[in-house]
């Protein structure tokens, strides 16, 4: 799955330079706003690519001592600050070049150049999109499920950026399009300052969506309801487990979830018996659940005259 995800950010990031270029000039040449922020969109479009593919490179770094359960945070790290850039970047650039078009800014009779240059964006911006489409049905088969809830519920962030930038991108071009349609029309630079707001809110929205999933991820997430009834019914289905006293999960990366259970266990086990029970449920969880990387279970006792608990933790490995 990383290669792919790699390709497509490639694609992307090709995709939306030569774009961005292209954008730029047909803003300088028309004076459209709605071209400049488009231009901008594209620029902050290729550095968040560039943090995808960074945090991609330090996600994969192995645990060590200062972060024993591996650097798999930093994918969602690199998309909150995916969502900064967009913001930053993309939308409030977007909507202060539209306020400036109320206070006087116009925009060139000729906007041929405006129109080709979007065409081609358009273009450009939908076979990229296409190929991030393409991926995401892939994966939402791979993991059996339709692809609205796939897109909800993954907990990667790489593709689901590209997505969300590349059909942003999709309609910040139909709304720039019908900007300067407008204009051209009307004779009235207005309208390309409320197309340049339109992409400046869009471009928000989508910053938002992103940010809020990347936040949620960071500060600990749990793993989704599906993979929690997996690993719960897995516990509950060996036959030395008498109930589930507490089942607590994290997702530590896209595809690395963390395990904690606090289990009560029937009284006649000797600790070596404790301990084989340890292993036998570390590999049922792991197969309910492959994207299980570290499981650690607390075998509880029943019996209130018990004076020490036996704890065995089972780690990945």
């Amino acid at each position: 799955m990383e290669s792919e995800n790699r390709k497509t950010i490639l694609f992307a990031l090709v995709a939306n330079l030569f774009i961005a270029v292209a954008k730029l000039a047909g803003g300088v040449l028309t004076g459209s706003s709605a071209l400049l922020a488009e231009a901008a969109h594209s620029t902050a479009d290729c550095l968040n690519q560039v943090f995808l593919l960074v945090s991609l490179s330090l996600g994969k770094r192995r645990p060590d001592e200062a972060h024993p359960f591996g650097h798999g945070k930093e994918r969602f790290f690199w998309a909150l600050m995916a969502a900064v850039m967009i913001f930053v970047g993309g939308a409030i650039f977007s909507i202060v070049q539209g306020a400036l078009v109320f206070r006087g800014g116009h925009v060139e009779h000729d906007l041929r150049a405006g129109f080709i240059v979007l065409a081609i964006a358009l273009v450009a911006e939908s076979i990229a999109l296409g190929r991030a489409v393409r991926q995401m049905r892939r994966q939402a088969r791979d993991a059996n499920k339709p692809v609205a809830r796939y897109v909800r519920e993954s907990r990667d962030p790489t593709v689901k950026v590209v997505l969300a930038e590349d059909s942003a991108a999709v309609v910040g071009v139909i709304v720039a399009l019908t900007g300067l349609t407008l204009v051209r029309v009307t004779h009235n630079a207005v309208w390309d300052g409320v197309a340049s707001i339109g992409i400046g809110l869009i471009l928000a929205f989508v910053a938002y969506a992103i940010g809020r999933d990347a936040k949620r991820l960071l500060i600990g997430e749990a793993a989704t309801a599906e993979d929690r009834r997996a690993i719960e019914r897995a516990l509950w289905a060996h036959p030395s487990v008498l109930s589930v006293s507490e089942l607590l999960t994290m997702q530590v990366g896209p595809e690395d979830i963390l395990v904690a259970a606090r289990l009560e266990l029937v009284d006649e086990l000797s600790i070596p018996s404790v301990e084989r029970v340890m292993d036998e449920l570390q590999r049922d969880v792991r197969r309910a659940v492959p994207t299980v990387q570290q499981v650690f279970i607390d075998p509880t006792p029943t019996k209130e005259d018990r004076t020490t608990a036996v704890a065995v933790s089972a780690t990945g490995g």
